[in-house]
């Protein structure tokens, strides 16, 4: 057989979330549609999915929450900086903005980070495989600092950063959408030093900005995949290249190149059933994308055998982060 072109990390995000998420996710697994998973440990149904991950042998890594429902750690001060006056984390967009007036103690996120990897091992008996953010909160100034530092004292080899090929041409999202994609992505490439200095690696290229929910299809995944694939760098070999552009990503060490020329990707999915009302989320019950039919559009975009004939035909293996 011919080496793959791609190995392609195909990551069911927000394991745990709910037992409705974590059935639509065991199905992907199955039907070879998804090949890792990232589990929320503060998800309702975070117990339930480290079983099933033993059970079916399912690639596990932990996608630590900063951002959304309530946090694990018991030894955080009382008025934690971490949370609102009713305990919860602050939200996606509410993290960030006590980010930027300076109200974040980082200390604080480095206690609660070290938690969800215990708590992780405990569930799984394991380490993680990978880690990445929820909502992409890694990435963000002086977070991106500690999460490091975290994955490097525990011996985690592998993250996500999440630059798209290809964003910059879907002028089709909402302004909000797009100028929220482009701050994670340049949040991103200014992650990449500080990952470098700990010796985090993440594959090639990254897929899921720009494919979340509805924006799923066949075509889309391909478009995605074709924009993946078709921007290396002819460096992407050197062991000490700096990336020098947003098209430079490859180059840096830390992306995981083979040594035969095979390119790595990362696609990140949602896939699902919808949550029920009051059922599910990470402490505040669930929210509206996991109530929306958008989870179960990507299952079944995903599962679509039409996906699996465009992978053959361009010689792409799905794999885990294990395997890289």
């Amino acid at each position: 057989m011919p080496q793959p072109r791609v190995k392609l990390v195909v990551t069911g995000d927000d394991f745990g979330y709910c037992a409705r998420r974590n059935r639509g996710i065991v199905e992907c697994f199955q039907k070879g549609a998804i090949s890792n998973v990232s589990l929320l440990v503060n998800g309702m149904a975070a117990e339930e999915a480290a079983e099933i991950s033993k059970r079916h042998s399912i690639p596990i890594g932990l996608h630590a929450n900063l951002s959304e429902g309530l946090p694990v750690c018991d030894t955080l001060p009382k008025g934690s900086s971490l949370v609102n006056d009713d305990g919860y984390f602050h939200g996606k967009m509410g993290f960030r903005k006590a980010l930027r007036n300076g109200q974040l103690k980082m200390i604080e996120v480095e206690q609660e980070l070290k938690a969800q990897v215990q708590l992780f091992c405990e569930l799984t008996g394991q380490l993680p495989h990978h880690m990445d953010g929820h909502q992409h909160v890694h990435v963000l100034p002086g977070v991106r600092d500690v999460f490091a530092r975290v994955l490097s004292d525990h011996q985690i080899r592998f993250t996500r950063v999440p630059v798209e090929p290809g964003l910059h041409h879907c002028t089709w999202l909402s302004p909000q959408l797009r100028g929220f994609y482009l701050q994670v992505e340049q949040d991103s490439l200014d992650s990449i030093p500080v990952f470098l200095k700990h010796g985090i690696r993440w594959p090639h290229a990254y897929i899921g900005l720009t494919t979340v929910g509805m924006s799923m299809s066949v075509a889309s995944l391909k478009t995605a995949l074709q924009n993946a694939v078709g921007t290396p760098s002819p460096s992407s070999s050197s062991e000490n290249a700096e990336p020098r552009s947003r098209c430079d990503l490859t180059a840096v060490p830390g992306s995981s190149q083979k040594g035969d020329g095979t390119l790595t990707v990362e696609l990140m999915v949602h896939p699902g059933y919808p949550s029920l009302p009051q059922e599910g989320g990470c402490g505040e019950g669930p929210d509206d994308f996991s109530q929306s039919l958008d989870r179960l559009h990507e299952l079944r975009t995903l599962t679509d055998p039409e996906l699996r004939r465009l992978y053959k035909e361009k010689n792409i293996q799905l794999c885990a982060f294990r395997d890289l």
